[in-house]
Parts: structure tokens; sequence; C-alpha cells
């Protein structure tokens, strides 16, 4: 679809979807922290102009979630805390589901950004796009991965997703690559003082989570497991609404 107008890509999904409601479809999207408590960066990277969804805007890594991502090894699990978050109120999430979202969080944020997110350890699998971590030796670990919030894209879009935010630490990193990831869709990685990413050129929702998660941190500094509340933007008949998980 490249060269294509967004109403053009629009019109194709429309075709390829047929008619009538959109399901919305999982997706996770990773909070890369650097620094402590309200005093800490974030990580952002802008998207290609010629994206249809969301172009120019400045967004976390992220991306749809597979569910084939359970199936991969991780060295560490997800806190109990953070699973039984993950499959509140979200109907037919179990723990599988809720792997693979932590997991496909991880998988974007190295495709988009080169950033290999768990421990320095052998590591092998046959799915092509984790090849990266068996290459530079790095087991992906669930232990750091916070749930933050969660939003459902309202009806009536192209493109409907059921986007899970998790966050993690830089330090949680165990492989940095100079080169970026082996994807284009993000042209330009920085990271942000929390008040100056509020400020960029990013879409709504990526605003009010960064409130959210500004207001988190003033009281769970470390982002513990379990802390805080999660919270769950929705719309219900004509109005968005916040609820809590």
């Amino acid at each position: 679809m490249h060269g294509m107008s967004k109403a053009e890509v629009d019109a194709v999904e429309r075709i390829a979807l047929g008619a009538g409601p959109k399901r919305p479809r999982d997706a996770a999207t990773l909070i890369l922290l650097d620094g402590e408590g309200s005093a800490a960066r974030v990580l952002m990277g802008r998207r290609h102009m010629r994206h249809a969804f969301m172009p120019g805007k400045f967004v976390f890594p992220g991306g749809r979630t597979d569910p084939a991502d359970s199936r991969i090894p991780a060295a560490t699990p997800l806190p109990p805390e953070e699973e039984a978050r993950l499959t509140a109120r979200a109907g037919k999430v179990g723990a599988a589901r809720a792997r693979a979202i932590a997991l496909s969080a991880i998988r974007e944020t190295y495709e988009e950004a080169g950033l290999l997110i768990g421990r320095r350890a052998p590591f092998s699998t046959a799915k092509r796009d984790w090849q990266g971590f068996a290459e530079h030796g790095v087991a992906p670990s669930l232990e750091a991965m916070r749930f933050i919030a969660r939003a459902i894209t309202p009806p009536g879009r192209v493109r409907r997703f059921d986007t899970r935010f998790l966050a993690a630490w830089r330090s949680d990193v165990a492989v940095e690559l100079p080169q970026g990831g082996p994807t284009n869709e993000l042209e330009e990685l920085v990271w942000l003082p929390l008040a100056e990413a509020r400020q960029a050129d990013i879409p709504a929702i990526t605003r009010t989570i960064l409130e959210e998660l500004e207001r988190r941190l003033a009281f769970d500094p470390l982002l513990k497991p379990g802390g805080g509340e999660v919270p769950f933007y929705r719309m219900i008949g004509k109005r968005f609404i916040r609820e809590v998980l």
C-alpha cells in the first residue's frame, strides 16, 4: 500500500474487512522509562508520514498482538499481580493470551526501536520475528512488565484496537542496537521528559495515558507489581468513559 493516501487505504480495508462493526484487535504498547519517578524520560518515536495510521505522530513502540507469541519461552514470568490485571474484565483473555500481549510489547520494542528487553542467556526459537533475540543472546523477560492502562478504539473506525499499555525500565534492556530496529515504522526515536512528551505531536489517547502514568509515578515511583490503579478507556453509547480494572 506504499504511496496510497489514507482515504485509499481505508477504502481498501473496508472492502477487505466487509461491512458492519469492526471487532477490535488485541494490541500491545510499551512505555519504556529512563530515570526515577516523575522525573523519568519516556521513549517515543515518530511514525513515517506515508503511514495511513497516525502518520507523523509520536507514539510508543507497539503493534498488534501475535497469539503465537504466547509460545515464546521467557526467562521470567509475568508477576501474578500483573497477569491478574491483564485478564480482568477481558472476556476470554487467559494466562496464555496475557503472556502473548506482554511478549508482543517486547517484540515490537525490538522491531521498532532496536531494544531487547530480557536477560543475557542462550535463546532459540523457530519464530522468525524473534531471531534478533537469538542472534544477540537475549532471553525475553516478563518480570519487569507493568500494566498501566487499557483503551479500545471507538466504533466506526476502519482500524480498531484493544490496546494494553505496559511499562518497563530502560535498565531492563539487555541490548540496545545502535542502528535501531529492523523495521522502518519509526523514523525518529527520542527520550523525552514526561512533561515534554505530553506537549509533543501525539494522539489524544497517548496524552491521556501519559497523564495517568505521571499521576501513578507520583505515589508509586518504582511501579511495584499490582501498585496503583489501571484505567480502562472505552466508548459506551456516545460517551468515552474511564473505568478502573
